[in-house]
């Protein structure tokens, strides 16, 4: 409360024991930190933990300009978290990320030659087989085609931020149930995207969670691929391309 940056109005969001504040290194247009928990190291977290989380960056969401937003966590360093102590991140643009725009691409095309939503017949096809895993309303189901290490996803019922207030506590269990689904194979590190669609958006993409196993840390395992590398398929760099030949240049 005493280092983290606040919003325009003076304030950080509080929503139970999370704490909401602006990222001061954003990569996003709109881009804010939602320290998890109060204990910087934690064995087991509940469902509250978690939706509370949600809640503070929801709110920050309602607070943005429209955009394509989605709700991220990088869980240890080996996941490429810079700092151990949970939280997660919000990020918000004009623009979709990689993965997004391919999804929104796909799903208007296969509106188009279909004339109903992909995730509508997605989620018919993984209930009852044997990708799917738990859950009905946000259904859970190993990603056939996984972008990561024991990829699980969870089709929510929704497209934007601002409708998930009555599927944050589900979705809050959901994402739990599969952290313990890691750690009983051994896996504690993990990365977690929520992706959403633009307010208006007509293609028939719905949001959705995606969660991937990383490697346990180890003094050698600190990692410079995050969420945005593993599961938006976009790289986030330190050097901007526009200074790295005068770098160069001024090394001569």
């Amino acid at each position: 409360m005493t280092e983290t940056p606040v919003f325009e109005d003076g304030n950080r969001i509080i929503s139970g024991e999370s704490v909401t504040f602006p990222n001061m290194y954003p990569f996003s247009e709109n881009h804010a930190v939602s320290v998890i928990t109060r204990e910087h190291n934690v064995s087991q977290f509940t469902v509250q933990q978690i939706a509370d989380a949600l809640r503070g960056q929801v709110e920050y969401l309602s607070r943005c300009q429209p955009g394509y937003a989605s709700i991220n966590w990088n869980y240890l360093p080996s996941a490429g978290a810079s700092l151990a102590h949970p939280h997660m991140q919000v990020i918000s643009d004009r623009w979709p990320t990689a993965i997004v725009g391919q999804y929104l691409c796909g799903c208007s095309n296969y509106l188009d030659l279909h004339g109903r939503s992909y995730f509508s017949d997605l989620r018919k096809q993984v209930c009852g087989s044997d990708l799917h895993m738990f859950g009905d309303e946000t259904l859970w189901y190993a990603n056939p085609v996984p972008l990561g290490e024991k990829e699980v996803r969870g089709l929510l019922p929704v497209s934007t931020p601002d409708e998930m207030e009555p599927y944050i506590e589900s979705l809050s269990r959901g994402m739990l149930e599969v952290i313990r689904f890691y750690q009983s194979l051994g896996s504690c590190a993990f990365n977690a995207s929520i992706f959403f669609d633009m307010a208006g958006g007509s293609s028939g993409f719905q949001a959705f969670c995606s969660m991937i196993a990383r490697i346990n840390p180890n003094p050698d395992c600190i990692s410079d691929s995050a969420f945005m590398e593993r599961l938006h398929q976009e790289p986030v760099i330190l050097t901007l391309p526009e200074s790295l030949a005068g770098m160069y240049r001024d090394l001569l």
